[in-house]
């Protein structure tokens, strides 16, 4: 009784006992002087379970320890330094490079020993090849990428509401902006002229674009992509419902509307179409920009601020758009 109080003892608070070979002997042994008439003297296991393991002890068969073998400090020690020291190698090749060293773990304990240490996956370990990530990606190209996405207004015509579509385009690197007139019908040859508009844009600019970011709307047709295509340019589809894969261009659609197209109500297309040229040439020229790397500054790269003079406000669109200059002393 003493040893298998000492046994429950040693496993609290675990509602599950699991015997160790050495605890197994220690109760056959003890069972033995009471010639193994263990019946209502045995709680830690099964009458059927002991006369299991008097029957494996007669045969000379020694007991075996249940479970995985626990891990080993050293095997923690250096799964925990690989880890550390390469944040992009995933758990399966670091399982590899155990084996090199004769050390053997599974991709699970692997993970498992990351974690307890403090080491968490990285976006790119849970993917069977690194990728780069998007953020990067977009750092590294930004003054040769440009991202378009569509977004409407409603007019209110004689004949009833209309949708009208706008495309805008945006250069990542100078942040500039480029919208096409607005279309009620938006088809592939209207599409596809407003790809050619752009790169006739994109070339005043002086901006050579090698990377075009899209999302996966239908009215993207083929010729669309061709005219990028053939300019050199490389279509890059986003995946579907991940607006923040063309954040500049959201964002730049959320500006807008927030800034501008929510004022009014249209009542023609060529009123949109005035709203938007004036508001996008106010956004390219007179309108600070809190963007990273922008330091709150007007886009023009040769803008000098004048510090004397006169202050004048000036404001186009009923007030809707206003800049502050100052007069010439």
């Amino acid at each position: 009784m003493k040893a298998q109080v000492a046994i429950l003892r040693a496993r609290i608070p675990t509602q599950r006992i699991i015997l160790s070979p050495a605890e197994k002997a220690e109760l056959i042994r003890i069972g033995a002087e009471i010639g193994h008439d263990i019946d209502g003297l045995m709680e830690v296991a099964k009458p059927a379970t002991y006369k299991r393991w008097l029957a494996q002890t007669r045969s000379g068969r020694p007991f075996k320890a249940v479970g995985r073998p626990r891990l080993t400090q050293e095997l923690r020690d250096v799964v925990t330094r690989i880890g550390s020291e390469n944040l992009l190698w995933g758990y399966k090749r670091i399982v590899g490079e155990l084996k090199k060293l004769g050390l053997y773990a599974g991709a699970n304990s692997v993970k498992r020993i990351l974690n307890e240490a403090g080491i968490h996956p990285s976006p790119e370990r849970r993917n069977k090849k690194p990728a780069l990530p998007w953020s990067t990606f977009i750092s590294a190209h930004m003054e040769s990428m440009v991202a378009c996405d569509f977004f409407t207004k409603t007019v209110f015509t004689l004949r009833g509401p209309r949708t009208a579509y706008v495309l805008m385009f945006i250069h990542l690197g100078s942040r500039r902006v480029y919208c096409s007139a607005p279309s009620y019908s938006p088809d592939s040859a209207w599409v596809t002229q407003q790809a050619r508009n752009t790169l006739m844009w994109c070339a005043e600019q002086g901006i050579l674009p090698s990377l075009l970011i899209r999302d996966a709307d239908t009215k993207f047709s083929a010729s669309f992509d061709a005219v990028w295509t053939s300019e050199g340019a490389r279509i890059i589809q986003t995946p579907h419902r991940a607006p923040d894969a063309n954040a500049f261009a959201e964002s730049f659609i959320g500006t807008i509307k927030r800034e501008c197209l929510n004022f009014f109500v249209c009542l023609s297309r060529s009123q949109l179409d005035y709203i938007l040229r004036t508001w996008v040439r106010h956004y390219n020229v007179d309108r600070p920009h809190r963007g990273r790397d922008i330091g709150n500054n007007v886009l023009q790269v040769d803008f000098r601020p004048a510090r004397d003079g006169p202050i004048r406000c000036n404001r186009q669109l009923g007030g809707i758009v206003t800049s502050y200059t100052r007069c010439a002393a």
